[in-house]
């Protein structure tokens, strides 16, 4: 077993040692956090960042209009996604390895977790064009086509605005100065969205629960996500921020179409009634 890997499996079961682990992290990560920070500044300022060109258009396209986003938890269903042919969706992750389980392809395709995009690289490259929304982070360990539509992740900032072992995140509905991380693209993909000026916007295949040994995607990406064991926490930090922007902002409205899992900030309606009242 590498160093790295006994250090990180001693972190986990032991307090001292996992807070020397996060404090070393903090001070590694310092420089390119304070880049990043210096990015988002210049861009408050006026700066005109043409590595974000695209998305810049991108603000208000979709407005008033409805979206739905396509998390990977075990719950989902190729049923589910084949009654959003006539819908605007936004897929993440390892929705990119649908293959051939299904003609249905999402609207848009979010990334930006650069262990997930190593393992699925391919499948982005060979089934998407320029319909991909990219963590600009993905560009310091690959090549990322001109065609994706790059965003500003600010992928740092939680480790300097919390503690160890505590969670919190920030929203942003101005996706071409800063995305926040919160956990998970799914958080990203909810920043974009408002970004894009859609005021209904349904989360599908949010499980929030992952089990030990068990199958927790739709389909498995191919990495291993060694701090899963945190994952309900983090992931609930970012949708709490969500919903306290959503709460001041009364035309957007977030609803959890997931079939069971541990999302209970939203209100919940099945997909089938969505879909049925938009007929009716």
């Amino acid at each position: 077993m590498k160093l790295k890997n006994i250090i990180y499996n001693l972190s986990v079961n032991n307090l001292l040692i996992g807070k020397i682990r996060y404090q070393y992290k903090r001070i590694k990560h310092y420089p390119a956090y304070r880049k990043e920070v210096k990015r988002y500044k210049k861009r408050l300022g006026g700066y005109e960042d043409e590595r974000f060109e695209k998305i810049k258009k991108m603000k208000g396209m979709y407005q008033g209009k409805r979206c739905f986003i396509v998390a990977t938890g075990p719950s989902l269903r190729v049923k589910d996604l084949e009654m959003l042919s006539d819908e605007i969706t936004f897929g993440v992750n390892s929705i990119a390895k649908i293959g051939e389980k299904t003609e249905w392809r999402p609207t848009y395709l979010g990334i930006q977790d650069p262990y997930v995009y190593e393992k699925i690289e391919q499948d982005i490259l060979q089934n998407f064009d320029d319909n991909v929304f990219a963590g600009d982070n993905l560009c310091d360990k690959f090549q990322i086509p001109e065609r994706f539509i790059l965003f500003p992740y600010m992928g740092l900032h939680t480790y300097y605005m919390n503690k160890y072992n505590e969670f919190g995140t920030k929203f942003s509905d101005d996706a071409y100065r800063i995305v926040y991380d919160g956990y998970s693209i799914t958080f990203s993909m909810i920043q974009i969205a408002v970004y894009m000026g859609f005021k209904e916007i349904y989360l599908l295949g949010c499980d929030c629960n992952y089990q030990k040994g068990a199958k927790n995607h739709f389909i498995e990406s191919g990495f291993i996500d060694r701090s899963a064991h945190n994952n309900y926490g983090r992931l609930m930090s970012g949708y709490k921020e969500a919903k306290k922007y959503i709460e001041t902002h009364n035309d957007i409205k977030i609803i959890n179409c997931t079939r069971g899992g541990m999302l209970e900030l939203f209100p919940r309606k099945k997909l089938e009634e969505v879909l049925e009242e938009e007929k009716n």
